[in-house]
């Protein structure tokens, strides 16, 4: 979150960064605000601010003992949060969260995802789908899109495996030297296909969060991904409305 954000919103996203992470775990009981406001080294009234938010989104919950990470919270990161933790941390799950990787191959994509590659006809791409889960829950279905020449430099980007498929991101940027720089997320509300309702454990035309996000770099788009929620999770998006004044990136 940028410096120009409200302190309080800064904590906040400190608290929830760690939360998403699994530093602070499901059920764990945060420090008492003063020593809490001390460690984040804000005022107490800022901390309680941060906490205050952080309860309405569903991240915490507090009780006469004290406040507590929620069990099992009904909230999804986003894109964007997805994203900044694997750049963090190496891996795009947080703590506790599985990974299963059914497709990885090239492939000639639909012609849209050629159009967004700026592909020319019969062009191939890598196309991963997998999906997420935490314990009997399953949480995510995404299928995600890299230049094909990506392969050769990050062979892992055609593996199925488990242990090569959370942290692909910091490795393609590392073998190709690019570096994400801008990108948009487009979200809507719509049924569960036969596909997605399997892979989710809902009935077809279960209500479903489906979005896309697409990553770019001066040379183009480096990862297109398309993903779909339970609509039970809720997402959440921070606005940087100083940063509207900026000239804005140019999109692919």
């Amino acid at each position: 979150m940028p410096d120009t954000a409200p302190p309080y919103m800064q904590v906040a996203e400190r608290i929830r960064a760690r939360i998403l992470d699994g530093t602070l775990k499901e059920g764990q009981k945060l420090p008492p605000v003063r020593e809490l406001a001390k460690q984040e080294g804000v005022a107490v009234a800022t901390l309680g601010r941060s906490l205050d938010q952080l309860g309405v989104e569903g991240y915490i919950t507090t009780s006469r003992r004290g406040t507590f990470v929620a069990n099992a919270p009904e909230v999804a990161p986003s894109s964007y949060e997805r994203i900044t933790r694997v750049l963090r941390t190496g891996s795009v799950l947080g703590k506790g969260e599985t990974m299963i990787v059914t497709v990885a191959e090239l492939v000639v994509p639909p012609v849209y995802v050629s159009e967004i590659f700026g592909l020319d006809e019969g062009d191939q791409v890598v196309r991963r789908q997998w999906h997420t889960g935490k314990g009997m829950q399953r949480l995510m279905l995404a299928v995600t899109w890299y230049p094909a020449q990506f392969a050769a430099q990050v062979p892992e980007l055609l593996s199925t495996a488990a242990n090569k498929s959370a942290g692909l991101l910091p490795k393609i940027q590392e073998a190709t030297g690019r570096r994400v720089t801008a990108g948009r997320d487009d979200v809507h509300g719509r049924e569960a296909d036969a596909r997605e309702a399997s892979f989710l454990g809902l009935r077809i035309g279960s209500p479903v969060l489906a979005g896309a996000h697409r990553l770019w770099d001066d040379q183009g788009v480096i990862e297109y991904g398309e993903w779909v929620l339970p609509s039970r999770l809720v997402v959440g998006y921070q606005y940087d409305f100083e940063a509207m004044t900026e000239e804005p990136a140019v999109r692919p």
